[in-house]
């Protein structure tokens, strides 16, 4: 389901004494934040006068923030941004509006779960399916997945043979 916000990021620590933040990206590519200047803690919009990769974290400065005592309230605080504000080639998705999507099954359309989360193993993503309590690893690759629409939350799939319990 699209979302109105979508999360992309925590704040972690400081960054020297001037009230800069370090912050976790939560996307593909810490260079996706840097197209953003307002954001939300919560309801409360502000605005990040600079953001610049610094390793696999980024450094920014958060207008109003001057001092590492005032950034070191914002310490765990995760950021998010309007999901109207993001744009995103075809075929890429916001984990977060993956999570929750029923998957089925391209050839039978059988019910294969929900899925529960997404693991970032660097090489693909790793879909985590879930149903009857069981939990079903799917490499998130272009052999397997059919079709995603966020709108109606459904994804097809055509699995690996041997993935879900009733295939050998």
């Amino acid at each position: 389901m699209r979302k109105n916000f979508l999360e992309v990021g925590k704040i972690v620590g400081t960054h020297g004494v001037k009230g800069m933040v370090r912050i976790q990206p939560w996307c593909d590519n810490i260079d996706f934040l840097t197209q953003f200047k307002n954001f939300f803690i919560g309801d409360q919009q502000i605005t990040i006068t600079s953001l610049k990769p610094h390793g696999n974290i980024a450094i920014g400065q958060i207008k109003d923030v001057d001092t590492i005592e005032e950034a070191e309230m914002l310490r765990n605080k995760v950021l998010l941004i309007k999901r109207e504000d993001a744009h995103l080639p075809n075929d890429r998705y916001f984990i977060s509006e993956l999570i929750g999507c029923s998957v089925f099954d391209a050839d039978s359309d059988a019910d294969l779960g929900l899925l529960t989360d997404v693991s970032q193993t660097g090489a693909n993503d790793v879909w985590h399916i879930t149903k009857d309590g069981k939990e079903y690893l799917v490499p998130a690759i272009e052999d397997v997945i059919v079709s995603v629409d966020i709108d109606n939350e459904k994804i097809v799939l055509r699995p690996i043979k041997g993935i879900f319990d009733d295939e050998n």
